[in-house]
């Protein structure tokens, strides 16, 4: 056990690093050839991916559509995250699927995608929650997911403003207002279509579309899975 939490704590400390680091100058080369391919991607893809963002956001603040497992408390830490890596690879299988599927159907069923590969990672956030002892009824709980999925598929400028609250989730969670709609979505959805503009306009192409979406499904929600995971390690530690 104790072999186990050295090698948690290590990841835990490597992901912290990595989300606190300054924006290095691959970083800002990526955010100017993002804005281009910005430029050239039709308004109908545009706005197809700023609506599926938007409407699963709030989908997440009212917590419709999303069934709410019962927490957990596992008090064996090492089981307990053999639990959370079985979720992760199961949501990671389904995505990819999903994913190949799509992709090759081209822009329409691409587009389909969309929605679809985001209510899985979603979905997957909540069983993650959930597995760690954290009850997504409450709706702070899935604002904190929110941020999790944010601070994943950021610019390094935006996660060095998110990591904070993370970090202090507990004294952030206090100031949180009654008035759950408060949360900022319209800077949550831009971030992450950014993020994922060039990968998904891939997807889109015929021919390569089915590798490409399986693979770029797979990789992105194993990236969000780890996220989750030393997130909330972070918060065991300081409840």
């Amino acid at each position: 056990m104790d072999i186990y939490k050295e090698k948690m704590n290590k990841e835990l400390r490597t992901w912290q690093k990595a989300m606190q680091r300054g924006p290095g100058l691959p970083g800002r080369l990526a955010r100017k050839v993002q804005q281009r391919i910005n430029k050239v991607i039709p308004e109908k893809v545009h706005n197809a991916l700023t609506t599926a963002i938007k409407q699963m956001t709030r989908a997440v603040i009212t917590g419709a559509g999303f069934t709410a497992p019962s927490p957990l408390r596992e008090s064996d830490i090492l089981l307990l995250e053999e639990k959370v890596r079985a979720r992760i690879s199961f949501y990671k299988t389904t995505a990819a699927t999903e994913g190949a599927l799509t992709g090759a159907g081209g822009i329409l069923l691409g587009l389909a995608d969309f929605p679809l590969f985001l209510a899985i990672k979603m979905k997957m956030l909540f069983d993650i929650a959930a597995l760690y002892g954290y009850d997504v009824n409450n709706y702070k709980e899935r604002i904190f997911i929110l941020y999790i999925f944010q601070i994943t598929f950021s610019a390094q400028e935006s996660r060095n403003k998110i990591y904070p609250v993370i970090a202090n989730w507990q004294q952030y969670s206090r100031e949180l207002p009654d008035d759950i709609h408060a949360f900022d979505w319209r800077n949550f959805q831009q971030e992450y279509r950014d993020y994922l503009d060039l990968a998904k306009l891939l997807q889109l192409m015929p021919v390569i579309g089915a590798a490409v979406g399986a693979v770029v499904n797979h990789r992105l929600t194993e990236k969000l899975g780890k996220a989750a995971m030393n997130a909330y390690r972070m918060r065991l530690s300081a409840d």
